[in-house]
């Protein structure tokens, strides 16, 4: 570290929630944001959520250094195996590690197992005793009901280090910013605009560095595995239960070499599954997906390439179908809600049934696997009544993919999220949890028929695909 150098811990949180599951969940936002400091500060990373390298590595690591010459050191973070082991699939999607413990109050009226994922607080208070002091401690912040998670970060280097200057940002920060205020913080950042942290910071930020992927990797030696990468920032639609317009705002491509850069860093860094976080991937794709692609084909990129948020269906051309799956994608994740019509027209009219066979078919007829082809349903929706859920779980299994049920969580801000301030206290974060709120808006042997329905028709589509 150069002499007068700031030291900055990077940390993403353990999760508070009753399910969790690692669809490619990385700290993209909390390391983008690094990446634009580069080379000025020495970033730490402590990653609560991180897999080990080795299931069973007595010394798996959770907490990376990157000095600003770009070198690093790592810390030893053992006796993970508290709760359930994460394994992981072919395409880097796994079980967290966790451990069950009581429900807050709020929750205390659902019948489900509450847990903590992520490994031991012990393992934090051990690292901030050996690689502090710090001068910035910067959090990031996702689904709002986690907040529990950021309070314990706050806490722990509270006690460590009092004169750390702590940052929230992210989801929870934007969306409940009174809240967040209230966790102790230093500064908040509320919004999309980053000035009031640069500021805070005395710092100037290069928008056109990559994310700081360096400082995610388990250890210097060892791969990181899984990345994660977006192409634009924000979404061009209004739905009614989406927060991403509020947030993200609307609809911004970035500058093709960054991505492109961010790609090639995380290939180097020994990444073989990236999976792409824009919420409207498809839009626009001729200036934005196609090019980037063509770019991939061309240096010869070989990565997986993934697509948890939601594609938007209707846009997915037979020639575009044809290129992502050359290019390396494996599983689509495609965003459908609801079979009915009336129902999409009220809460934006993303995507239609005709559309959703139509990207089916060319994805089909592309190569892909129909097993990794994904449609997405809304379940605890607060307009369940003409949402028509089990016709259209039925729709999609006549296509022959799968499908899964998004559970609705119920945010402030969104027309949807507000419209169920009749059923919960949306002044609290903990109700916004999607698990709780199907459970309290459809009750809770419906949501388990609907979901034993789900898995049942997934069963006979890989059956088939045996057969």
């Amino acid at each position: 570290m150069l002499p007068g150098m700031r030291r900055i811990l990077l940390v993403h949180p353990p999760i508070y929630d009753f399910a969790a599951y690692d669809f490619w969940l990385k700290p993209y936002g909390l390391l983008s944001v690094a990446g634009q400091l580069r080379g000025q500060a020495e970033f730490l990373l402590f990653d609560y959520l991180a897999p080990r390298p080795n299931e069973g590595d007595p010394d798996a690591q959770t907490g990376t250094t990157v000095s600003p010459q770009g070198t690093g050191g790592s810390a030893k973070a053992s006796g993970l195996d508290h709760g359930i082991l994460p394994r992981y699939d072919r395409w880097g999607r796994g079980r967290f590690s966790c451990e069950q413990i009581e429900s807050p109050a709020p929750l205390q009226c659902i019948p489900r197992h509450f847990r903590r994922f992520g490994v031991p607080r012990s393992l934090f208070v051990e690292y901030l005793k050996e690689r502090g002091p710090f001068a910035y401690v910067l959090i990031q912040t996702m689904m709002t009901y986690w907040y529990p998670g950021v309070r314990e970060v706050i806490e722990d280097v509270r006690r460590a280090w009092p004169d750390a200057a702590i940052v929230l940002g992210g989801n929870y920060a934007m969306l409940c910013p009174d809240h967040a205020r209230g966790l102790g913080a230093d500064l908040v950042v509320a919004g999309r605009d980053l000035r009031p942290l640069w500021t805070f910071l005395d710092m100037a930020p290069d928008p056109g560095q990559p994310t700081l992927w360096e400082a995610a990797g388990a250890r210097d030696d060892s791969p990181l595995r899984v990345g994660a990468l977006k192409l634009a920032d924000g979404c061009p639609f209004q739905c009614s239960y989406c927060s991403v317009p509020r947030v993200y705002g609307g609809f911004q491509p970035r500058p093709l070499e960054r991505s492109l850069a961010e790609l090639e860093l995380l290939t180097t860094r020994g990444a073989q599954n990236v999976a792409f976080y824009d919420d409207a991937l498809l839009f626009e794709a001729d200036q934005v997906l196609v090019p980037f692609l063509r770019e991939v084909l061309r240096r010869g990129l070989h990565v997986h390439l993934h697509t948890p948020n939601a594609l938007h269906a209707r846009f997915l051309t037979a020639e575009l179908a044809d290129l992502m799956v050359q290019a390396g994608f494996r599983t689509f994740y495609l965003g459908f809600e609801s079979a009915s019509r009336s129902w999409q027209q009220g809460t934006g009219g993303k995507v239609f049934s005709e559309e959703l066979a139509r990207a089916v078919e060319h994805l089909l007829a592309a190569g892909a696997d129909p097993v990794e082809i994904t449609a997405y349903g809304i379940l605890g929706h607060p307009d369940s009544d003409v949402q028509e859920i089990e016709t259209s779980m039925r729709f999609v299994h006549t296509l022959g993919i799968r499908g899964m049920l998004a559970d609705f969580s119920p945010l402030p801000g969104t027309p949807d999220g507000e419209a169920c301030r009749r059923w919960v206290d949306l002044d609290e974060p903990l109700l916004h949890n999607k698990t709780a709120f199907p459970i309290l808006r459809l009750g809770f042997d419906e949501v388990n028929r609907l979901k034993d329905l789900q898995r049942t028709l997934n069963r006979s589509i890989a059956a088939n695909r045996c057969s």
